[in-house]
């Protein structure tokens, strides 16, 4: 109706008709401009509804900076949510990444390492965890009664651990060979880290390789022995535990894993920043006392380093998991996705342009 009045023309009618014509479309027009004004904003909150894009996520019991950013309101002013798709076990999170069965995972790199290796679509797209002397990646335990208490002591003992092909294992195996312990002479038994304290009291295991949460009541266990942590095996350079994305998805959908990124770097900063706030947050999602939660440290700006992933590649070559030369560090991370990395660059860059004038 409005265009036909727009185009209106007299074709010889008398001006006052004309000029009444005219008046009515004014009149009709501004009559629909609150209306045309509700259906444009319904139209535009639709629209924005549309361009959400969810990225499906495990709802593990643990504590993940993905559901501290989503806690924290980290992805509401972006274009990108959570859409959290149940349980995923531990093994599990890196196959299911590189099919696309779950959009972004965490796990430790020799694991991401072996997934390309056998040409899985998946690359690493932030750093994650940081091993320091307090806020270890995984701490080992043995009963007091025991007599466990060095590396040789390993030897026709059970161990449990949380997976093969990660931390666990590799991290553990380097440091008992260097101790001169022959690791084909002890018992690896998978079990997950919420049950591998009880396994220890109840001797199903001899020791145990707990990571936190869980080894904070483990520690506190009076019948049990902290026997060391990873950060006494290599300096925290097999702690690092970096967040995965599916290739397929990435490609698709870049602007996602931005905000993806993004989220979960302000919110490992927030915990650096404020760590009893985040021991709290993770004793109220576990539903434990805050007593037995362990401090959480974060890789500043989730920044990926080269180091923690030549180091996995060196392990796996020597221990024949992967052809010599198959991976290169390049192959398997990016920090294309992360803004603060180039600010990082940058401010490197002008701090070595100023040393080198002064």
């Amino acid at each position: 109706m409005t265009a036909s009045y727009l185009s209106f023309r007299s074709h010889g009618l008398k001006g006052s008709l004309v000029a009444a014509c005219v008046a009515a479309s004014v009149l009709m027009l501004a009559a629909c401009k609150p209306q045309d004004g509700a259906t444009q904003a319904s139209a535009n909150a639709a629209s924005a509804r549309q361009e959400i894009t969810y990225f499906k996520y495990p709802d593990n019991p643990a504590f993940d900076l993905v559901y501290l950013a989503d806690k924290l309101g980290y992805f509401e002013n972006t274009s990108t949510r959570p859409k959290y798709v149940g349980k995923v076990s531990a093994p599990q999170i890196i196959p299911l990444v590189g099919t696309g069965e779950i959009d972004f995972g965490t796990r430790m790199v020799p694991l991401v390492i072996s997934a390309i290796a056998s040409g899985a679509d998946i690359k690493v797209v932030s750093a994650g965890g940081e091993t320091l002397p307090d806020a270890p990646h995984m701490k080992y335990f043995a009963r007091k009664d025991s007599g466990i208490r060095e590396p040789k002591d390993f030897e026709g003992k059970t161990v449990a651990f949380n997976s093969f092909g990660a931390c666990a294992e590799f991290v553990t195996k380097k440091y008992l060979s260097q101790h001169g312990v022959d690791v084909s002479k002890v018992n690896w038994l998978v079990v997950p880290d919420n049950q591998s304290q009880q396994a220890l009291v109840t001797k199903n295991v001899d020791i145990a390789i707990i990571h936190p949460p869980f080894s904070g009541a483990a520690e506190h266990d009076a019948q049990l022995h902290k026997l060391w942590s990873d950060w006494d095996e290599d300096g925290g350079l097999g702690g690092m535990a970096p967040y995965s994305v599916n290739g397929a998805f990435a490609r698709a959908h870049p602007q996602a894993v931005k905000d993806f990124v993004s989220a979960i770097a302000k919110a490992g900063n927030w915990v650096n920043e404020h760590p009893e706030e985040a021991r709290e947050l993770t004793a109220e999602r576990l539903g434990i006392d805050v007593n037995l939660v362990e401090r959480y440290a974060y890789v500043k700006d989730l920044v990926v380093t080269e180091p923690p992933i030549q180091y996995y590649i060196d392990i796996l070559e020597q221990a024949g998991k992967i052809p010599k030369g198959k991976v290169a560090v390049k192959d398997v991370y990016t920090n294309e996705f992360n803004a603060l990395a180039g600010k990082q660059s940058q401010a490197n860059a002008t701090l070595r342009a100023a040393g080198s004038r002064s």
